[in-house]
């Protein structure tokens, strides 16, 4: 197994990838972020965090979206849904999609899908810790990326990210 990022590097990356949102989207105005259930949750949740020492809570509009049941890579398993939380439309606003890996894109379509449920938003980014990136089955791009990395297909990606800066971690493991 081969470190990628450091818990140092993990969470500077996470600090740089909230500043980069706030300077897109000047004191949230008119902007959703939502994380994907179940992994970008305690991405995006560390985001919102960081997001929160430099505007007040009250301006953030932060969801969690659960996308299992639009997933169509994974029909012969029994689904386990997690919870979606989103208590807000997203008629009309700019929405910026948060996960760990982007790595064929089947996750961020399925959200895409996921997201109509709850309005039509006017624009969708995309905010991703690890971007690997020569793997992709759909068109799709991160706006905001951590750390880009070429993989082959039979490395996995292990992101550890507790609620306590303690033990995060990008680790690439050999199958």
């Amino acid at each position: 197994m081969k470190t990628i990022l450091s818990q140092h590097q993990v969470g500077l990356t996470i600090k740089r990838l909230a500043h980069q949102v706030l300077e897109n989207h000047i004191q949230l105005q008119d902007t959703v972020l939502i994380g994907l259930q179940p992994r970008g949750v305690f991405l995006s949740d560390k985001i919102v965090a960081e997001i929160q020492k430099n505007i007040s809570p009250a301006l953030i509009a932060y969801g969690k979206l659960d996308i299992t049941f639009y997933r169509d890579d994974i029909r012969k398993e029994l689904h386990k849904a997690n919870k979606t939380d989103i208590a807000f439309s997203i008629e009309n606003k700019k929405v910026v999609l948060i996960d760990d890996v982007l790595w064929t894109g089947r996750t961020i379509r399925a959200a895409l899908d996921a997201l109509l449920d709850f309005g039509r938003p006017q624009k969708v980014e995309l905010c991703v810790l690890i971007d690997r990136r020569f793997s992709r089955e759909y068109p799709i791009q991160a706006d905001y990326v951590g750390l880009a990395i070429d993989t082959f297909h039979n490395q996995k990606v292990i992101v550890s990210l507790n609620k306590t800066a303690k033990e995060n971690s990008v680790e690439l493991l050999d199958l």
